[in-house]
């Protein structure tokens, strides 16, 4: 069995490690996973402002220490953040921006991503409320907050630039009013949500699709009365083939339909694991696993966040 290496082009010419890290929560643990993470060989960090659970300051100050402590140049790592839906105002972009930068311990992103396509109030308060309880939101229009954003790249701030949890509806009047076609666009993507469609609706507008929580419902903040993703027979009985589990599976799989996928985990075994889940699966193999497709969404914020996302997609209860 031959692990690769794969890197992935962006339409900036850039290019992306296939397999990232992950590190959207347990804040205190993330300094020494992601050191882990490079020693072990990953060179594709992905963190955030603002991380949700458990609604608090991000991991990128962990981050940052761990990048520093590595040792490991700057160049050799690409390192994507998230702009936080507090500072969508286009006066606030920048700044956010900066606050980034400075908590990473670099002058420059590889990829900064609009993290939603809605906006709270505006301010230091990451997650507004009301005295009803409900998310204090903001008519801010996502578009004018990407056009602040294609400044940073023009600037030289961040290489590129990109989206999260966009519907189809919204990246097609993003195209249409923008001018910088978004280098990646993240999302919820596994054989359980495999969104066959959107993909190619990506592929054919030369968007990288970065595939957030690979494993299905592994992640505990998960309700589901699914089993487990990466139990499924389908995912375990491939692995075997290749002396891997189903983990490993459900990552090749989205390596081998052209995905970045950014598992996250803190234990060093399971870290190397998903490092080595780059290898070839077979026609054959990968029919088998979309065979396995469910159509289920697990994670859909629209009620706390007091925004309709994946109004389009599949997957949305």
């Amino acid at each position: 069995m031959t692990t690769r290496t794969t890197q992935l082009k962006l339409n900036t010419n850039a290019t992306i490690p296939a397999i990232g890290f992950g590190t959207w929560q347990d804040p205190e643990a993330q300094e020494a996973a992601v050191t882990e993470a490079l020693k072990a060989g990953y060179r594709h960090i992905d963190t955030a402002r603002m991380q949700v659970p458990p609604h608090s300051y991000g991991t990128e100050p962990a981050v940052g220490k761990a990048i520093k402590k590595s040792g490991v140049p700057r160049e050799q790592i690409f390192i994507t953040t998230k702009l936080w839906n507090n500072s969508h105002h286009p006066d606030d972009v920048e700044a956010a921006c900066n606050a980034s930068l400075k908590d990473l311990g670099t002058d420059y992103l590889d990829l900064y991503l609009m993290h939603w396509p809605s906006a709270f109030e505006r301010g230091d308060t990451m997650m507004p409320k009301g005295g009803d309880g409900k998310m204090k939101t903001a008519d801010i229009d996502y578009i004018d907050t990407y056009k602040a954003m294609e400044k940073l790249q023009k600037s030289g701030k961040t290489k590129a630039i990109g989206i999260s949890n966009f519907s189809r509806g919204e990246v097609q009047r993003l195209l249409q009013r923008t001018s910088i076609v978004p280098a990646a666009h993240q999302f919820e993507l596994h054989p359980y949500l495999q969104q066959k469609d959107f993909v190619a609706f990506h592929k054919q507008h030369g968007i990288h699709v970065t595939a957030y929580s690979p494993f299905g419902n592994q992640n505990e903040i998960y309700d589901s009365n699914l089993g487990k993703l990466i139990e499924d027979p389908v995912l375990v009985e491939i692995g075997k083939q290749h002396n891997k589990n189903g983990a490993q599976v459900a990552l090749a799989w989205g390596v081998n339909r052209g995905h970045s996928v950014i598992p996250k985990s803190k234990t060093p075994e399971r870290i190397q694991d998903n490092l080595d889940s780059d290898f070839e699966l077979s026609a054959e193999e990968m029919e088998k696993i979309a065979s396995i497709e469910k159509k289920v969404r697990f994670n859909d914020p629209s009620g706390t966040f007091g925004h309709d996302y994946y109004s389009d997609l599949e997957g949305k209860k």
